[in-house]
């Protein structure tokens, strides 16, 4: 994630920030210029102060501001409603009732974070409601609420179809979860991440015979029973996972170790770029640690070589993953990149790269 500055008073901002808290200018992202902007009233609307008023444009909130659940800006010429992330919403939760609008805003915050990396990696984003057949849609389901036809309630993917159970956005419940599966991680974000790999599988694997026979080689052949995997998997999973797999999950069926590794690159360009905008440098005291000696200057989302991704990712890991332990926190990022997953996590490079 990039960092943000007020441009009125330049004052820090974070992505989810509505209001400027020394100058108190409003602030609104806009996706196509990727940049959170000041924004000076103009009637009903607003103009940038992030284009200096070159382009005399006005802007208007989407419509999820008035439940504070998004920042992002529309052009006030479209006759869109919503902003861009918004707008690939189906289904959300009962606003009316408290816990579950705070919970919505919970999941909004995550889906907004995905779909701004999503956008850095010119990655296709395309509605269901624009498209039908191959777009992109989100459910928010509450199992306090009847489920509505045509949805389900589990968290999971099905045809461009993501669904989000809004338990996830209960810290409590969620870490009930991950103890109860006995995972070492499970964050919203990571829930995003993982479900959308599914949908760019089918949108940038299946269609291409190369990728999609290159992809057999190293995640395995997807055309193996998906049901009969998973009931296998959660009645033994496989020994010695650790050897070729991210995450034991991963281990289940091909297309699950894609999704796996899919949200792990996520984790590790938008992490990666945090650090850079951080200006993070790594220079170690002790001696006979000069491998971890680095200084954050690439844009990982748009660098060619991914084995120079990783040579500075993994020292950042190490850093966070102490300084955690320090504060007694588990580990930020908990996972092993062996050769295999690199192997994998490289594979996902290329396709993007060259999409």
């Amino acid at each position: 994630m990039k960092l943000f500055n007020c441009q009125k008073c330049g004052q820090i901002l974070m992505f989810e920030n509505t209001l400027c808290e020394q100058c108190h200018s409003p602030l609104g992202f806009i996706a196509n210029q990727m940049v959170l902007s000041a924004l000076i009233p103009k009637g009903d609307c607003f103009l940038s102060m992030s284009d200096e008023f070159k382009s005399q444009k006005h802007w208007r909130y989407c419509e999820n501001k008035q439940h504070n659940a998004c920042n992002w800006l529309v052009d006030d010429d479209s006759d869109e409603t919503f902003c861009e992330a918004c707008e690939l919403n189906r289904h959300i939760p009962n606003l009316g009732k408290i816990e579950e609008l705070q919970a919505w805003q919970k999941l909004e915050f995550a889906k907004h974070r995905l779909v701004y990396s999503l956008l850095k990696l010119n990655l296709p984003l395309i509605s269901k409601q624009d498209e039908p057949e191959t777009g992109l849609s989100f459910d928010f389901i509450s199992e306090n609420n009847v489920v509505p036809e045509g949805a389900q309630s589990m968290t999971g993917h099905a045809f461009g179809q993501v669904t989000i159970n809004a338990v996830e956005a209960n810290s409590s419940d969620r870490e009930q979860i991950r103890e109860d599966l006995q995972e070492s991680y499970r964050t919203l974000i990571g829930h995003f991440r993982h479900e959308v790999g599914h949908y760019y599988w089918d949108q940038l694997i299946l269609p291409n015979p190369l990728l999609l026979t290159e992809f057999r080689t190293l995640f395995g052949d997807e055309r193996a029973d998906y049901s009969e995997a998973l009931e296998k998997h959660y009645d033994a999973p496989v020994e010695n996972w650790q050897e070729n797999h991210v995450s034991v999950y991963a281990s289940s069926h091909p297309w699950e170790d894609w999704a796996e590794t899919w949200a792990h690159y996520l984790h590790i360009v938008d992490t990666l770029e945090t650090a850079i905008q951080l200006g993070f440098s790594l220079y170690p005291t002790i001696a006979g640690m000069q491998s971890l000696a680095l200084s954050y200057k690439m844009d990982p989302y748009q660098h060619e070589d991914f084995e120079e991704v990783i040579a500075q990712y993994l020292p950042l890991a190490f850093a966070i993953n102490n300084v955690n332990r320090s504060m007694g926190q588990p580990d930020l990022y908990p996972f092993i990149l062996v050769p295999a997953v690199r192997e994998k996590l490289s594979f996902i490079h290329k396709v993007l790269s060259t999409k």
